[in-house]
């Protein structure tokens, strides 16, 4: 997500309560979120939903927008937790109408293989989240914000050596949960 310098201003100002900076800081981003969701989620409906919440995340925690990081760091990161929840609450529906219904399998013609990895995707993240979150940070801020080691260091207030450490251990955990079929 490059943003400009006008953004970064708008989100400034919208940090101390101006309404009229946020709403146009919420429109210039939109775009921009809905590109990042896409990237994260396969289907277009999961994306919009997910881009909705993170618009509306910005606006509900644009308070709490301190300026000591860049805008476009700290929406990377509410955009990509944003995302992961909706993926959350999708499986989540998924599994409890699963549940009701006889066992469906999916035609394998009509399942993208891109897709198929996304999620796959997701579901690893997922798990080292659930037992490593300072790795799973780690990796969300670089592999899906694609922010550089020295930003992610800086982001998570650790030595550039720990993050790349942090990243790499990160990675070799999900291409594990993958299989070797990913790596």
């Amino acid at each position: 997500m490059a943003l400009d310098e006008t953004t970064e201003e708008l989100a400034r100002s919208a940090a101390q309560g101006d309404h009229r900076s946020l709403g146009e800081l919420l429109r210039m981003i939109e775009p921009h979120v809905l590109r990042h969701c896409e990237r994260l989620l396969p289907y277009r409906q999961d994306a919009e939903e997910a881009a909705q919440d993170t618009l509306l995340a910005v606006a509900r925690n644009i308070g709490r927008f301190e300026g000591r990081a860049k805008f476009s760091t700290w929406l990377h990161i509410v955009t990509a937790n944003c995302a992961r929840t909706t993926y959350r609450s999708l499986k989540r529906r998924a599994s409890e109408q699963a549940e009701e219904l006889p066992e469906q399998r999916p035609d394998p013609r009509r399942v993208s293989v891109i897709a198929g990895s996304r999620l796959d995707l997701l579901d690893a993240m997922e798990a080292l989240e659930a037992e490593k979150p300072d790795l799973a940070q780690a990796l969300v801020l670089r592999d899906i914000c694609q922010l550089d080691y020295t930003e992610v260091a800086d982001q998570l207030g650790i030595p550039l050596g720990t993050a790349k450490s942090r990243i790499h251990q990160a990675r070799k955990y999900v291409q594990t949960a993958l299989g070797e079929a990913y790596g």
